[in-house]
């Protein structure tokens, strides 16, 4: 038998201390693809949706594509925005029947009127089904998982990958296991086991460290007969909701005592090593001195900006590390993105290889990563910002940073932009001509995706925290809505 099954991918990241909402216009800015269109550009990639055809094709199902929109990580979603996907979703799902229905979410959205976006839009999509349909959804691994999504969500797949690659694998993981619901053969329900935390003291981080480990077993315990997944989410700090943190999902059948015990293993594991960071996080001036006489003998010192990663909800346009950089006298150098439209329009009204002065970055908040810099340089490159990844993690799919530029100052080149987005692929420095395998150091802003891309050409790599929004100082971030004792702000307690 045929299966008819609805899919639909939604991504938000929600940073709820970043001031600026995600609107429909921002989802744009991301994308926003309808159906065919979103089949078109993004069903033979790296991607969830990949995932799904890939399992359709095998089994016949006929799948229904509503869309497949994400929004770069930034404040709350709007109402109007996140009432307009729904609506969509609902809509195509009460036109027809269906026998499953197969989403990509991220887990970690927060709507403006709400804390959980994915349990609202769950428990919409089964208050509109008039019988009882197997739901299926893949999670990124920094989701807030809440009891609201497992109670809606009969399958729940998280990535195992950070930085993400297994997109596609796991999507596929996913539906699979819808395939074999829908046939009868199994009749799962997800269980999430949590521990009183931000976020795993590491962000979940796989290609080192204690979630190797956390990971091998959670694949050895998927080998039961009666279980189909096994999840270890990090959680996402910067959301200040009541389920932010890490948890540990079983998605099974069967015996759910022993389920239950395995997870609680892995999330008192992930308790248990909360004071056992893998990363050293540097000032900006100890990362700069790093960089002054490094040697580029076996690739470039790479310098990931933890604190200002557009991928995390950060503004992307702090100042410090650049500003520590430069102040250091570093040369032979690359920098990007820094996220300012208004320099970028500036700079857009003067001619390759003039001299100009501009006044760069820091003009969001000031409180968080630095104010502006005024600067004199030479424009290298103007552009529209478009680029295709050739990485990882997004080889072969296209992007934007807007209107964008190069000013090389000093013996850095900087990539200024206007689409705010983190560094996770070459090709957002090589298309605007600067290979950063020949630079002798490359800073950028990212926590953990870069590494994908840029470690295999990097003789050394460090991180700092340059205090932008994405600071791991939580104290400084006003926290109101996460449960207490919490750890790390509650460490007496905890």
């Amino acid at each position: 038998m045929a299966f008819r099954v609805l899919t639909a991918d939604l991504s938000h990241e929600t940073h709820t201390f970043n001031i600026y909402n995600a609107d429909l216009q921002a989802f744009k800015n991301g994308y926003l693809l309808i159906g065919d269109d979103a089949i078109a550009a993004r069903g033979d990639a790296n991607t969830e949706l990949a995932g799904f055809l890939d399992v359709g094709r095998i089994h016949g199902w006929q799948i229904d594509h509503v869309l497949s929109a994400s929004a770069g990580p930034c404040g709350r979603v709007t109402r109007v925005a996140f009432e307009w996907f729904c609506d969509r979703i609902i809509s195509v799902l009460k036109s027809a029947h269906y026998d499953g229905v197969l989403l990509g979410l991220h887990g970690a959205m927060v709507p403006d009127f709400c804390e959980d976006g994915e349990g609202e839009l769950l428990k919409r999509i089964r208050a509109s089904l008039d019988q009882p349909t197997p739901i299926a959804m893949t999670l990124d691994p920094h989701a807030n998982v809440s009891q609201q999504m497992c109670s809606h969500a009969d399958i729940i797949v998280s990535m195992k990958t950070y930085p993400h690659i297994d997109m596609r694998e796991i999507a596929r993981q996913a539906g699979q296991i819808l395939q074999r619901t829908m046939a009868g053969e199994i009749t799962p329900r997800t269980i999430c086991i949590s521990r009183p935390m931000l976020e795993e003291v590491n962000g979940g981080r796989t290609d080192i460290g204690p979630m190797i480990e956390r990971l091998a077993a959670a694949r050895h315990y998927e080998e039961r007969d009666d279980v189909f997944a096994v999840s270890v989410n990090a959680g996402f700090a910067s959301s200040d909701i009541t389920d932010a943190g890490p948890s540990v999902l079983v998605t099974g059948q069967g015996d759910f005592a022993a389920h239950a015990a395995f997870a609680e293993n892995i999330a008192d594991d992930i308790w248990n090593r909360r004071f056992k960071p893998l990363n050293d996080y540097l000032s900006v001036e100890a990362a700069a001195a790093q960089a002054v006489d490094y040697d580029a003998g076996d690739g470039p010192l790479v310098i990931a900006d933890y604190a200002d990663n557009p991928g995390g909800g950060g503004y992307g346009d702090s100042t410090e590390l650049l500003r520590a950089l430069l102040d250091a006298g570093v040369t032979d150098a690359c920098f990007g993105p820094m996220v300012d439209s208004e320099a970028a329009s500036i700079l857009h009204e003067s001619q390759i290889g003039e001299q100009v002065t501009i006044t760069l970055g820091g003009k969001t908040d000031v409180r968080f990563g630095g104010g502006p810099l005024t600067l004199e340089g030479e424009l290298i490159t103007l552009s529209d910002g478009h680029y295709i990844g050739d990485g990882a993690i997004i080889g072969g799919l296209a992007g934007s940073f807007g209107s964008s530029a190069v000013i090389r100052v000093d013996g850095i080149d900087i990539l200024v932009v206007s689409n705010s987005k983190q560094m996770l692929d070459l090709q957002q420095f090589k298309a605007f001509g600067i290979d950063p395998a020949s630079k002798r150091v490359v800073a950028l802003k990212s926590m953990q995706h870069f590494r994908a891309a840029f470690e295999p050409i990097a003789g050394e790599v460090i991180v700092c925290d340059s205090g932008a929004l994405c600071t791991l100082q939580y104290e400084r971030l006003p926290y109101q809505n996460v449960r207490r004792p919490i750890f790390p702000l509650d460490q007496a307690e905890t």
